[in-house]
């Protein structure tokens, strides 16, 4: 087991927990607009997997420019409007979208200039489902088979083959800047050579990348916009019952690909829902 089972657990949840909040928020959009006049996409559904494949790699290109010119001040500034944008969206499913912004920019800063594990995940439970909120309407089922079919493709490649997606972790750990949960543990004393003074810090951390979290999530608010809150229910349990089972049987000290295994989760969540 690659983390001890409390820290499994913990991951677990809260990736269902990010689940079922991303239902909320995507429901709320279904019928209602983005707040502050931003315009959803507009795209055939059945092609719009295309241009989000184009997109995800045109992302990944300019992100990995900027750990190869070690661009931290840049990735900073980058990450911090993307989550401020996408918290807006969120909060503003449940708040005036002017009280939306405030509790956007107050997040995003904790999170940024007062780092912890809290500011982190709460952060990470809301962000996604911002993504969520602009992509589910311009998805069908078909277009998010085929999109979770590509991105599990892509994941196994830049983990095991290309090994660029490790890369990007890491710098995003060096910036402090992750995206996706993160939940550090194993606490160890060391003591500062120069004053002498004792402190506390975290040796390990257990991680789940960001699109680990977000791509089912799009999955889940296709079939709520479909099929209805069940069909959409089984597809965050069965995704977050793979993820379980993928930290069960990974290795200490060894990366794996989660989206095969997450995708497979939502497949089966899928079809189970077909027949119930």
């Amino acid at each position: 087991m690659k983390h001890d089972i409390k820290i499994t657990l913990i991951i677990v949840l809260l990736f269902l927990a990010a689940q079922f909040i991303g239902l909320a928020i995507v429901d709320h959009y279904i019928v209602s607009e983005l707040p502050f006049g931003i315009e959803k996409p507009v795209i055939s559904e059945d092609f719009s997997y295309i241009s989000i494949a184009i997109s995800l790699i045109f992302v990944t290109f300019l992100a990995l420019l900027l750990v190869k010119f070690k661009a931290i001040k840049v990735w900073k500034a980058w990450f911090f409007i993307a989550s401020l944008y996408l918290l807006t969206i969120a909060f503003s499913a449940f708040f005036d979208q002017k009280i939306a912004l405030v509790g956007a920019i107050a997040f995003t800063s904790l999170r940024f200039f007062r780092p912890s594990i809290i500011s982190h995940n709460i952060v990470e439970l809301f962000v996604y489902a911002g993504i969520a909120a602009i992509f589910v309407p311009i998805l069908s089922v078909f277009a998010i088979i085929i999109l979770l079919i590509i991105i599990s493709i892509y994941d196994m490649i830049a983990v095991w083959k290309t090994k660029h997606m490790i890369k990007l972790a890491n710098f995003q750990a060096k910036a402090k800047t992750f995206a996706g949960l993160a939940i550090p543990y194993a606490r160890k004393t060391i003591t500062n050579k120069k004053t002498k003074e004792k402190q506390k810090v975290f040796t390990k951390t257990a991680i789940l990348g960001g699109g680990d979290v977000g791509f089912p999530m799009l999955f889940a608010g296709v079939l709520l916009k479909t099929s209805g809150f069940l069909d959409a229910s089984l597809i965050a349990v069965f995704s977050a019952i793979a993820l379980f089972v993928l930290l069960l049987m990974s290795k200490k000290n060894k990366f794996y690909p989660a989206m095969p295994f997450i995708s497979a989760g939502c497949f089966l969540g899928y079809f189970i829902g077909l027949f119930i």
